[in-house]
């Protein structure tokens, strides 16, 4: 039998039948736990039994937790200014919250669980997540701890390139952009690398990525999803689970929690279940959610992901007609994660899932939507009860300790749902060596061979939408004698409130400065352009619009806003005027959302479109550096009418279809998709080439 590398730091190492195994209860003798020639199912039920009731809760949640290198002067670290050991109170999302010391909540709350959120080095990663395995291995089981981020290689906002991109990980563009790209071998390349890096900097697992299908156009998280159509997300979720995790779950893996189940998409007229007034999931058009929303799901299963994450939302009855996925009515109206029907019926039952069910983060107190009667302990058995196993945004396991102590939920349930985490645990290899080399960690990241692969992926999901007259591409030919005028336009003002929000990404911007650097660049990767400050001096306008709208945390006060105006960041009027003044204008448009380009196609000879996607690779596509490749991964809405809400709340495109097939159920004579100046419709998979 090959030995298991063992890499202890606090405790012993036993020495038995010749191999070694790490003494991780301190007693001299070997346990079954311990013994890595078991199984994982093995060695985690021999370890629950072990447990306190007090240990089984800490196993039960996850919370972000600061790093050392996030303390404000003066305040308390350890292990030399890695773990951050304040005990603060500190706002989140508007609410008031208690930050606990980091050795607390591992050896006094027994947590084992974080979620990283600071745009930090892989070295520096790398050195917290040691320091923190180190106090669990000085734990009396030593039981190790894992430590989940969200997705780290996507372009988070609208850079020029990698070297304005202040993201410490290789940036590829958003997941839409991959989508855009149809390129199943560089989204292979980009899984690999994602890997490659989280494993250097010891993160061993990511919440990530999204099943959902983008089916209402005003969801503000369409840009974290891979698009509306059920095939290509579920082609693209198998790829990057098995490219990620691996063909299953061992010691060389990332563990992948897949999102949101069973769909984030089918909202009521974009309102996100964050908050209240997004709180159910509509499902208007019978046979929707089998058609549209489970694929990606049932995709990601076959594919081994680890977890699985469920919505904040509710099933609406109401809102909804049947038959949905074979039922003819929700049994109960309470958030997925509470949802007997759902997770232990559906996922667990008809899907047949057996992994990990991880709650969305706050379902046991801000987004406890349908479950506010009960008792935060209430709902903590609930949540257990209906076959979830974990719940995110908790630091305090003292609802599980009382929902386990007062009967609330039985022994069985809590020890099946711990049993389930520390097998994910076993499977990774956590117990043996939880560490990693960080001396060489930094030199494993965002290398010069993986920024390649990711502007290549940039260059791949620019899609020309329009090109009147072959105006483009921009070649030498045609820039001779011409003046080339350049600008950016977005949102400059941010409220007090999304600005809070901001550090939570783990990623700073600053617009102005980035509308400046925009200029800057151009003019100096194209020296042989001819370029001139005044657009009324200018032969050729090339605008680059990178409209925002919503906000991840906040509701907006009414419909989220998706024409293209000086709400969203885009001042028509100028463009207008530059329109008047240049001969011709060329229009890149960043599309985070399906947003209504009337107010300004009409204006451009050429329009391209990228997600996320670094300007200097848009300009590639425009100059012709690159050819364009891309096909839409969204359908765009042609106007207003198409997704005006009536008195009722109905809008007049389904909310719980995809835009390609929206039209199927149109009223009145509307139509969906945008028809623009030269006739071409921007469907899902349209795209023009040279």
């Amino acid at each position: 039998m090959e030995q298991k590398q063992i890499v202890a730091r606090t405790k012993g190492v036993l020495e038995v039948d010749g191999l070694r195994f790490k003494d991780l209860d301190g007693t001299g003798e070997l346990k079954p736990y311990e013994d890595w020639r078991l199984s994982p199912e093995e060695r985690a039920k021999d370890l629950v039994g072990r447990m306190t009731d007090e240990e089984k809760a800490g196993m039960l949640i996850i919370n972000s937790q600061p790093m050392g290198i996030s303390s404000k002067p003066g305040q308390p670290t350890s292990h030399n200014g890695v773990l951050a050991e304040a005990h603060e109170e500190v706002m989140m999302r508007g609410h008031k919250n208690m930050q606990y010391p980091t050795t607390y909540k591992l050896a006094t709350r027994h947590i084992r669980h974080f979620i990283v959120r600071e745009n930090a080095s892989a070295s520096q990663l790398a050195e917290w997540v040691n320091a923190m395995q180190e106090v669990c291995e000085g734990t009396r089981l030593g039981i190790p701890c894992l430590v989940t981020a969200n997705s780290k290689n996507e372009s988070s906002d609208v850079h020029y390139s990698a070297e304005e991109e202040n993201n410490k990980f290789t940036t590829f563009p958003g997941t839409l952009g991959l989508a855009a790209s149809r390129d199943m071998d560089l989204i292979d390349r980009f899984a690999q690398i994602v890997h490659d890096e989280f494993y250097a900097a010891n993160i061993r697992k990511g919440y990530m990525y999204m099943a959902d299908c983008a089916t209402d156009p005003r969801w503000f998280r369409t840009y974290g999803t891979f698009g509306e159509e059920p095939e290509l997300i579920s082609e693209i979720i198998t790829r990057v689970i098995r490219g990620i995790q691996g063909e299953q779950v061992d010691e060389n893996s990332i563990a992948l929690t897949t999102k949101h189940f069973p769909g984030g998409g089918a909202r009521e007229n974009g309102f996100d279940p964050h908050y209240a007034k997004g709180k159910y999931n509509c499902y208007a058009t019978p046979g929707s959610m089998e058609t549209y929303h489970l694929p990606g799901f049932r995709a990601a299963i076959a594919a081994g992901t680890s977890s699985i994450m469920p919505y904040y939302a509710i099933p609406s009855n109401a809102k909804s007609s049947f038959p949905q996925n074979g039922a003819e009515a929700f049994d109960e109206e309470i958030a997925f994660a509470y949802n007997n029907q759902f997770i232990n019926g559906t996922l667990r039952g008809e899907m047949g899932f057996t992994g990990i069910v991880n709650s969305d983060t706050g379902v046991l107190s801000g987004m406890a939507w349908g479950a506010e009667e009960y008792s935060k302990a209430g709902r903590a058995a609930r949540v257990l009860k209906a076959g979830t196993d974990m719940v995110s945004g908790e630091d305090d396991p003292a609802p599980f300790v009382e929902a386990i102590r007062n009967g609330f939920v039985d022994k069985e349930t809590v020890d099946r749902a711990v049993c389930r985490l520390l097998v994910e645990f076993f499977r990774l290899g956590l117990f043996e060596n939880p560490y990693v080399d960080v001396e060489t960690a930094d030199a494993q990241v965002n290398t010069e061979a993986s920024r390649a692969v990711a502007y290549k992926a940039h260059q791949e999901s620019v899609v020309l939408l329009k090109n009147h007259n072959s105006v483009l591409p921009l070649t030498a030919e045609k820039l001779a004698g011409k003046k080339v005028y350049v600008e950016m336009m977005m949102r400059t003002e941010y409220t007090k409130e999304e600005l809070d929000n901001l550090p939570m990404t783990g990623i700073k911007f600053d617009p102005k400065q980035t509308i400046a650097d925009f200029s800057k660049a151009v003019r100096k990767d194209h020296p042989d352009w001819n370029f001139v400050d005044d657009y009324h001096d200018a032969d050729i306008a090339l605008l680059l619009l990178k409209p925002a709208s919503g906000s991840y945390f906040a509701a907006t006060e009414g419909y989220l806003e998706l024409n293209l105006c000086k709400e969203t960041g885009i001042d028509v009027e100028h463009i207008r005027a530059i329109r008047d003044a240049v001969p011709q204008v060329i229009m890149h448009v960043n599309l985070n959302l399906p947003y209504l380009l009337a107010n300004v196609e009409p204006l451009a000879d050429a329009v391209t479109v990228g997600f996320d996607t670094f300007s200097r690779a848009a300009i590639d596509v425009i100059s012709g550096a690159a050819k364009p490749t891309g096909r839409m991964p969204i359908t765009l809405p042609g106007s207003d009418a198409a997704i005006a809400v009536d008195e009722n709340g109905v809008c007049a495109s389904p909310n719980d279809v995809p835009g390609y097939d929206k039209a199927k159920y149109m009223k009145d004579g509307l139509t969906y998709a945008y028809r623009d100046s030269d006739g071409n419709e921007y469907l899902y998979g349209f795209g023009l080439t040279y």
